[in-house]
């Protein structure tokens, strides 16, 4: 990934989210994941993961 220098107001939410989402989102973060280690290892998955961006947008596509 690009690494680029500055700042960003990435909020995450501070609601609840109702049990059937929850097992929505559940279900698509576990295919998600399955599909990044599957094609990428799970060292690529891991340093995703540490990336605010790609988890705000991973969180995202979830909700």
């Amino acid at each position: 990934m690009t690494r680029r220098i500055g700042s960003a107001d990435l909020p995450l939410h501070g609601g609840r989210v109702p049990p059937w989402l929850a097992e929505r989102m559940a279900s698509l973060g576990a295919i998600i994941t399955q599909a990044v280690v599957h094609h990428y290892g799970r060292d690529e998955f891991l340093q995703r993961l540490s990336h605010p961006f790609w988890f705000q947008s991973f969180g995202a596509a979830m909700g």
